[in-house]
């Protein structure tokens, strides 16, 4: 039963999808913005309703090219209101890919990139602002926990709405 009190006037709060892609050598996956300074992890904002599992994975794709099966988040960031609303970021895990694999990143009038790397862990610092190298840094540290979708363990490659 859904009461009209509750979404009459739902909260605003914005939803944002990383993603920590490692290759064998341990490095992280960062891409280079040209809105901000530093790198920063792959990802972006959920659309309204989208699976937060399904943003990464969209955003993660439009970034680097990489289509990776994500169902696991390392990291639940809260970040306060200042120049945007209030925003949630979960850091999923993306796992480990191969040496070998391309990054395709678009040219940077379409992305907003100037591009996408790999970097050694103990760069991290020196290379991202200090909020999100701790991000980045808890990620790290941490045991991934499955993403629930209505109580239900969830991954990227349920294309589906969640049950009502």
């Amino acid at each position: 039963m859904r009461d009209p009190r509750l979404l009459a006037k739902p909260p605003v709060c914005r939803l944002g999808c990383l993603v920590l892609v490692r290759n064998p050598r341990g490095d992280i996956l960062l891409v280079d913005p040209d809105y901000m300074d530093g790198l920063i992890l792959p990802g972006g904002a959920a659309q309204p309703n989208e699976p937060p599992q399904l943003a990464a994975a969209r955003n993660l794709h439009a970034e680097t090219g990489l289509n990776l099966r994500l169902a696991d988040v390392l990291a639940v960031d809260f970040t306060p209101a200042d120049r945007y609303l209030e925003r949630l970021n979960l850091v999923f895990d993306g796992g480990t890919v191969h040496d070998d694999t391309r990054l395709t990143v678009p040219p940077r009038h379409r992305s907003g990139l100037f591009g996408a790397r790999f970097v050694p862990a103990h760069e991290l610092p020196d290379v991202m602002a200090p909020v999100q190298a701790a991000r980045a840094a808890e990620a790290l540290a941490n045991r991934a926990v499955p993403l629930l979708l209505h109580g239900q363990r969830t991954t990227c490659d349920e294309n589906r709405t969640p049950p009502r």
